[in-house]
């Protein structure tokens, strides 16, 4: 797409400044005295992202051509001619002969270069990007946490280390937009052809909840193929119906300061929150100053690391690899040791062991030439190994997920609702709790509580309308009114805070039981 191209025909007036175009900006709208628009808005003329120098708000040209309001002019193919797809940029084959087998704590020290902490989030976010080069073994992960604490800085800097062509980063989008940006219209196909399959697809920020819902098929891996249709705004014609060819599958990251997640996206995701304890935020910061003092010496630094380098080279050889299936070789020990943690099963643990199964097959991708292979070579067997390493993950991260609750909120309940919870009950007489009954906690209780526990204050609105109702949905909270005031709400933890973190938080009904 030509930008300037695209300003003139809409009449859009602009300058150049440093290789930029330099345009009105239409979110703050800065004039001069004269009353007329200063040109503040700096546009890449090839990638079309943009940033404001005055507001400094960041976007893409697609959102910024539907602020502005004007209409993108794309060239109507000829008939019967198949637009030209860019190749994908030809490498040398790696030598796969300086590889050795590599092991999650291996792997957790090279990412541990640039991210600190968060240990099993940035292990389980690479092997979700590695898993894109599978045939159908992709999962999706979802970032839930406040702003700052780091969501979009684990995907973005691990994909880092992966061949640009096989990233798709993207930051908020409409649902026509993403089709049309992403995708090529194919004559052949009648309609827009969007490719993901083997791609890594990471949303920086909240994509439009329509988007979602068309995604929705793609993300539970459905169908391979899906058709869709869409309706797109002309303005010769008005709306206008239009099919698109969604091909699957890739990985999906998506990161987002919301809380509140849908149960339709909560399974088809793995939901992650970034450390926020105060050692991996000092040693953030000293990251930080470490970059921003010479950028020019930290990237050499980076460059100049064997096992990064070894690291890049061995993902730019399972791309090359090119596998199409991964197997697992003892797939009894998979079913008894996930039956054995989860007594009571629910309709989600049908997803979860996918998402155990992937987590396994991408463990056997990174060590593919240490792994049994198939006869046509192409096929890889998934050993004990891959299986211990994986249920390692899975046994961290599966409390949270059996609740449909990002780890911040999970873990915001236990060091601060629960504990605020214990102290107010547990230094009362027992004559004087047998009179009165277990007492609740206000929100005002527990924003203080997580004042001193994290530091910093809880936006009342947040606790109410975002993390107590999850917690009520997940069945950890009820909500009652005081009895003293009625106009006071009061949260009570429930009986699962009787149960101890060793065991699983299973529903009380419902579900299948396993015999032993």
């Amino acid at each position: 797409m030509n930008i300037s191209e695209q300003l003139h025909k809409n009449k859009i007036s602009y300058t150049t400044s440093g290789g930029e175009l330099v345009i009105w900006c239409p979110y703050c709208q800065k004039t001069d005295v004269t009353g007329s628009h200063l040109l503040t808005f700096h546009i890449n003329p090839e990638t079309g992202n943009g940033q404001c120098q005055m507001c400094l708000k960041r976007c893409e040209f697609e959102n910024l051509a539907e602020k502005l309001k004007i209409r993108i002019r794309r060239p109507r193919p000829e008939p019967g001619v198949t637009p030209e797809i860019k190749p994908e940029p030809t490498r040398p084959p790696v030598d796969t002969s300086q590889f050795k087998p590599l092991t999650s704590q291996e792997l957790i020290s090279i990412l541990g270069l640039t991210i600190k902490k968060d240990e099993e989030n940035k292990l389980i976010t690479f092997l979700c990007e590695l898993s894109a080069f599978t045939e159908g073994s992709q999962f999706n992960i979802s970032f839930n946490a406040p702003s700052s604490t780091g969501k979009s800085y684990i995907p973005t800097e691990i994909a880092r280390l992966f061949p640009e062509e096989d990233v798709i980063e993207i930051g908020y989008c409409s649902p026509t937009a993403f089709f049309h940006d992403v995708g090529e219209y194919r004559k052949d196909k009648g309609g827009y052809l969007v490719d993901l399959s083997r791609k890594i697809l990471i949303f920086l920020d909240q994509p439009h909840t329509q988007l979602l819902e068309r995604l929705r098929p793609l993300l539970s891996h459905d169908r391979k193929e899906i058709r869709l249709k869409i309706t797109d705004k002309t303005q010769k014609f008005g709306l206008k119906t239009k099919t698109v060819l969604l091909r699957g599958y890739p990985s999906v990251i998506f990161c987002t300061a919301g809380l509140k997640i849908d149960e339709q996206e909560a399974t088809r995701f793995l939901l992650l929150s970034p450390e926020t304890n105060q050692e991996k935020i000092r040693e953030a910061i000293h990251e930080r100053i470490k970059k921003e003092a010479d950028n020019d010496s930290y990237k050499a630094w980076l460059n100049q690391n064997p096992e990064r380098e070894l690291l890049k080279d061995r993902i730019l050889a399972v791309k090359q690899a090119d596998i199409q299936e991964i197997k697992i070789g003892s797939p009894e020990k998979i079913e008894k040791r996930f039956f054995s943690k989860n007594k009571m099963l629910k309709p989600r643990h049908s997803r979860d062991i996918g998402r155990l199964i992937s987590i396994i097959k991408s463990f056997a991708l990174l060590n593919l030439w240490f792994r049994e292979k198939g006869q046509d070579g192409t096929t890889v067997i998934a050993n004990d190994n891959d299986i211990d390493e994986a249920f390692k993950i899975w046994e961290i991260i599966s409390e949270s997920q059996e609740l449909n609750l990002p780890p911040y909120i999970f873990n915001l309940y236990r060091e601060v609702i629960l504990s605020a919870w214990n102290e107010k009950n547990n230094n009362r007489s027992e004559g004087f709790q047998e009179i009165t009954g277990d007492l609740g906690i206000s929100r005002q209780e527990i924003s203080q509580k997580h004042y001193q526990v994290y530091g910093r204050f809880i936006a009342d609105w947040q606790l109410r309308q975002q993390i107590i109702p999850m917690l009520e949905t997940a069945g950890l909270v009820s909500q009652e009114a005081d009895p003293s005031d009625k106009r006071k709400i009061l949260i009570y933890p429930t009986t699962q805070l009787n149960i101890s973190e060793s065991q699983n938080n299973s529903e009380s009904e419902g579900g299948v039981k396993i015999e032993p």
